[in-house]
């Protein structure tokens, strides 16, 4: 096969790999597939964010239908057109899901934008209700907090987060006028000559009582402690964990019973846990293990990009790009320190994202440069990933976001 070299949209080298012939068939016949393939087959719905243009050709957010009883992904359609929804996140009440597009000239200005889109749950195909400008260029992570009145992004580019309110449809309101709490300017930055002269800020998640975002800014080596006031639509500068220089914090997990916190470095391949003071809204870091086995020693090209922890609050699992493998480590349940239990490879290439479906019984990894998206079964016991059936083709897979039972 055929590979052209340039750059992902964090700015390190990568191999793009031009899809084989069964491949290539499978991605054109995509474009021709009918929208109601995604109601016709059973299971849940699942969107695919995705960059657009580069062959073969991602038009925008696609989405399939997984079944949970058997792990099948049904073939992707197009769910709506957007350029370069790179991360989607989900009202938890409403039938909206948020998406960023990753551009530097949203509406004229230098800025990115996050874009609102109604669910048909039916179909799973999306309609844009409004979009809203990023502050900054380049977003490439969103959120929603968990009452359901802001939505939360990170901007790569500008080095920055931004808080936008929700109307109480689902609408995007624009940040705050004359007051600079909606949007927050990260100051700083680390060792990497290439990746950190500046801030890049990766993502944003609130924590679990809506209180606080947590953002990962890659460029100044810091998880950064936000207090958010949904309500008023504002964020504001409150605490940070420091970690090591030339790390390059990217994405964060927190556990389940909301005592400790995960956070995955793009830079160095490692992950970083810490314990979360909630009434304080303090990270103190306590360990930080690799996500690749010691065995290999040339890492050249490598990457981290997701995290998550399985909905037991037993395993954590991490992404490896260049290695293409998924990290996993069991979580000791009292003290939230990690085993490391080795690599699985995702049978693609560029995993930038990945994410478990509800129940805890399956994870879909996504192929950004094999254009394909792997299931797994999920080992309950072990937290051990076996690949089921063929990958799926999809186009440019960045982000996978499965639809949940709405919160009551």
């Amino acid at each position: 096969m055929s590979s052209t070299c340039l750059r992902d949209r964090g700015h390190r080298p990568v191999r793009r790999v031009a899809p084989g012939p069964v491949l290539a068939a499978a991605l054109l016949g995509l474009a021709l597939t009918v929208p109601a393939a995604a109601a016709d087959a059973p299971g849940m719905l699942v969107w695919f964010g995705s960059y657009t243009g580069a062959p073969p050709k991602a038009e925008g957010i696609s989405v399939s239908r997984f079944d949970p009883a058997t792990g099948r992904l049904s073939p992707p359609v197009l769910a709506a057109p957007l350029k370069n929804p790179s991360f989607l996140a989900l009202h938890p009440r409403l039938p909206v899901l948020y998406a960023v597009s990753e551009v530097e000239d949203a509406d004229g200005q230098r800025s990115g934008s996050v874009v609102a889109l109604a669910i048909d749950r039916a179909t799973g195909l999306l309609t844009k209700l409004n979009h809203q400008v990023s502050g900054r260029s380049t977003p490439c992570h969103v959120s929603v907090d968990p009452s359901g009145r802001a939505a939360l992004a990170a901007n790569y580019g500008g080095g920055s987060t931004v808080c936008l309110g929700l109307d109480p449809d689902g609408r995007l309101r624009p940040m705050v006028p004359g007051t600079p709490g909606g949007h927050l300017q990260h100051e700083g930055k680390s060792i990497n000559p290439e990746r950190q002269t500046s801030p890049h800020g990766h993502s944003i998640d609130p924590s679990t009582d809506g209180r606080f975002a947590i953002s990962c800014d890659l460029g100044i080596d810091k998880v950064l402690v936000h207090a958010l006031d949904p309500v008023a639509g504002t964020l504001a500068f409150h605490t940070a964990a420091v970690v090591k220089p030339g790390a390059g914090p990217r994405h964060f997990a927190m556990h389940p019973l909301g005592k400790h916190g995960y956070c995955i470095n793009e830079l160095d391949l490692t992950v970083t846990a810490f314990s979360w003071d909630g009434a304080a809204g303090k990270l103190t870091e306590f360990q930080t293990l690799s996500t690749i086995p010691e065995s290999v020693t040339d890492r050249t090209g490598f990457s981290t990009a997701e995290i998550a922890v399985h909905p037991s609050g037993r395993f954590l699992y991490g992404s490896n790009r260049g290695h293409d493998s998924i990290a996993i480590y069991a979580i000791a349940p009292e003290t939230g320190r990690l085993t490391f239990r080795g690599v699985e490879p995702i049978r693609g290439r560029t995993p930038r994202n990945f994410a478990i479906a509800p129940g805890g019984r399956w994870l879909l990894a996504a192929g950004q440069d094999s254009h394909t998206v792997s299931v797994f079964a999920i080992d309950g016991d072990t937290g051990a990933l076996t690949p089921t059936g063929e990958p799926v083709a999809v186009p440019a897979p960045v982000c996978v976001r499965f639809d949940h039972p709405p919160a009551s």
